[in-house]
């Protein structure tokens, strides 16, 4: 994929992709076009080159609202929950799209994350921020995607809560969802993943699995702190 805003690329032929129940991670410095990729993914943003496909399809062309329907969900990094609904009603809201029976799906959800559960009519603005992420993540799941896109997850949690939400995603993952992550924190990230790409002003620096990226002498001082 090649892209970006007002005709200035940000992405230059950037290679992503993510089977089936795995975990693929984009880490990399600031400014490296690791979200505006998952905006070019999820149609956000038209690309000036490459094509972004689905299971074989090609669905460059389609809408945000179209690639839902084919099966792609995304948790953004900011503004990601109804602040004055309730978790429930949050959850339902993630069900919109569908004409089936929800509750059989959103019984998953509250086994993933038992804290939702307990707070299901609780506005989710009175949330803490790692229980708004669950909601978010939870939310998305009630679409039933083949391909869950999270920016973010764990921006502005305290460390305990980001080794939980990763422990859920871990458990998403075991359901057969393909999973693919922007994530600041780069080691703890990599440690899930199965593939991971690192990305520098837009453009594919290192690809390999999340273990051989961890073990790289290059990225580990170049992106891990040594």
């Amino acid at each position: 994929m090649s892209g970006g805003y007002g005709g200035a690329d940000i992405l230059h032929d950037c290679n992503i992709s993510v089977d089936k129940g795995e975990i693929a991670v984009v880490v990399g410095p600031n400014g490296a076009g690791k979200s505006t990729a998952m905006k070019a993914l999820f149609g956000m943003l038209n690309l000036s080159q490459g094509n972004v496909t689905l299971g074989g399809e090609d669905i460059t062309c389609l809408s945000p609202q179209e690639r839902v329907k084919k099966g792609m969900a995304m948790v953004p990094q900011t503004n990601n929950v109804f602040a004055s609904l309730t978790v429930q009603e949050n959850l339902e809201m993630g069900a919109f799209l569908r004409r089936d029976d929800i509750f059989q799906t959103m019984e998953h959800v509250f086994e993933l994350f038992p804290i939702l559960k307990d707070k299901r009519n609780q506005a989710a603005g009175e949330l803490s921020g790692g229980q708004r992420q669950q909601v978010a993540v939870g939310r998305a799941l009630m679409t039933t995607p083949e391909v869950l896109m999270l920016d973010e997850p764990t921006a502005g949690v305290s460390p305990i809560v980001m080794d939980e939400l990763f422990e859920r995603i871990l458990e998403v993952k075991q359901t057969g969802i393909a999973i693919l992550m922007v994530e600041q924190n780069a080691r703890q990230a990599l440690n899930i993943a199965d593939t991971g790409y690192v990305l520098v002003t837009g453009k594919n620096k290192f690809t390999n699995t999340g273990e051989a990226l961890l073990a790289s002498p290059e990225v580990r001082r170049s992106f891990l702190g040594g």
